[in-house]
């Protein structure tokens, strides 16, 4: 892409050596994004990355896709163990991806694809899983365009005084429901507005922020774009909105549940281009739907339960699913009907679905990848679409999404469309991070048993 279509705020190649020549960017970030969907990597000197990792690639050891949250080695993983020394994989920088880091003095950042030492791609590396779903979609002359849009509550404390205090009585930087509220969204401007503008000199199109339900609860909004570079932009914007909350004195969560009132929800919007950059789901049927759109939903409804591991990868997510707080509990779909786990939004080329299922916390990598995974099982087999549901699908009839994590692991590990899409190593990998992160929790006692039980059992 030439210099002049590039957005502000990304940046070529040549662009970079004449702002490290001229002294402005010093530090080069190279980055993967792990199984938890955090950017790992290494601060680099800029001359260093041009001169060397350009053109030989960095390395990082690969127990970055074989540990927990907290950065334990675990066992269970076929790529990285004590058995197999935890040796390195290569960090190929995706040059595509290069952009400035406004909110981090003279610095860039490149996010970079996983290859072993022999150039074989990580199946493991979330990056690539959706990489081998967009490739599926391109044999069939489809692109798909999509947004993710995320929740977060901002509390007035420090991330260091969140952690001294045990994450308990934290102060919300909105005392009250500011759903929509421009009052509300004003008190927390000077952080979100600077939040907005640092993405915005980073190359990343913000269309905008809102209040919501919970307190101290908000959402920012960008531009729809191809799916892997929506992925990265999202890993990037989670890290960066922390990091900028930091700078500011305060702390964001995305976590699906904070606390018993409404979670943090990441609502991924999905549709498909041809070649021609036609609409795939526009057409003539009901709710001006395609076939193609038909049975791509069809697929979506069929493998929502098999799918949910990655659409909901913690413990926490699954308390998000309740009935009344705007998170799904039903699999079904309906015409701009938020109660559903798909809503189907958008008239002719904007048509497009919206998955509701996912928090805060997902890893997007592997949520779009599902998503397109599933579309795909009912493409293949022509699925016919049921009829929507009209009305409250909290009260309804249909079926449920797993209401734990136990519950979405078995679906995930039984399920045919999942190993056909991903492989079974991969399956097993993301099997074995859902087993470690179900028995850490198993094994923890809670505040809540110690307040219950320490005088009155």
């Amino acid at each position: 892409m030439s210099e002049a279509g590039r957005s502000t705020g990304t940046l070529s190649l040549d662009r970079l050596g004449d702002l490290v020549s001229a002294g402005s960017i010093d530090t080069v970030l190279v980055v993967l994004t792990d199984m938890q969907g955090r950017l790992q990597g290494k601060r680099l000197d800029a001359r260093f990355f041009l001169e060397d990792v350009v053109s030989r690639a960095a390395e990082a050891c690969s127990y970055l896709l074989a540990v927990d949250v907290e950065m334990n080695t675990v066992a269970g993983y076929a790529m990285s163990s004590w058995e197999t020394g935890y040796g390195d994989f290569v960090m190929r920088p995706d040059l595509s991806t290069l952009r400035h880091l406004p909110w981090h003095r003279a610095s860039a950042i490149c996010h970079a694809d996983l290859v072993w030492e022999n150039g074989e791609p990580v199946e493991a590396s979330p990056r690539r899983i959706l990489q081998r779903q967009v490739g599926r979609l391109a044999e069939r002359g489809w692109t798909a365009l999509g947004a993710t849009e995320l929740e977060f509550m901002v509390f007035e404390d420090t991330y260091e005084e969140a952690f001294d205090s045990g994450f308990r009585r934290l102060t919300p930087a909105n005392r009250y429901n500011v759903d929509y509220s421009i009052l509300g969204t004003s008190r927390v401007e000077p952080l979100l507005g600077r939040i907005r503008r640092e993405m915005s000199a980073a190359g990343m199109r913000v269309e905008s922020v809102k209040g919501e339900c919970n307190f101290g609860q908000h959402e920012m909004a960008f531009l729809y774009d191809e799916l892997v570079p929506k992925a990265d932009e999202h890993a990037l914007y989670k890290t960066g909105a922390k990091e900028i909350a930091s700078q500011e004195g305060c702390s964001i969560t995305f976590m699906a549940k904070y606390d018993a009132r409404e979670g943090n929800s990441c609502h991924v919007h999905l549709s498909l281009r041809a070649a021609d950059d036609s609409p795939v789901f526009a057409g003539n049927g009901r709710h001006g739907m395609s076939p193609v759109f038909e049975h791509f939903l069809a697929g979506l409804l069929a493998s929502a339960a098999d799918m949910t591991l990655l659409y909901a990868p913690n413990v926490n997510s699954y308390k998000r699913f309740s009935a009344g707080s705007f998170a799904p509990t039903a699999i079904a779909w309906g015409r701009d009907n938020r109660t559903c786990a798909f809503r189907i939004v958008g008239h002719g080329p904007s048509l497009r679905v919206e998955c509701r299922i996912a928090g805060g916390d997902m890893n997007p990598y592997l949520g779009l990848a599902a998503l397109v995974a599933g579309g795909l099982h009912g493409v293949g087999l022509e699925l016919e679409l049921e009829p929507e549901l009209v009305g409250n699908a909290y009260t309804s009839e249909a079926p449920r999404l797993p209401t734990t994590m136990g519950e979405a692991m078995e679906r995930f590990g039984a399920s045919a469309v999942a190993r056909e899409a991903f492989g079974d190593a991969v399956v097993e990998h993301y099997l074995n991070m859902a087993r470690v992160e179900l028995e850490a929790f198993e094994s923890a006692v809670t505040d809540w048993e110690r307040y219950r039980g320490f005088e009155r059992l």
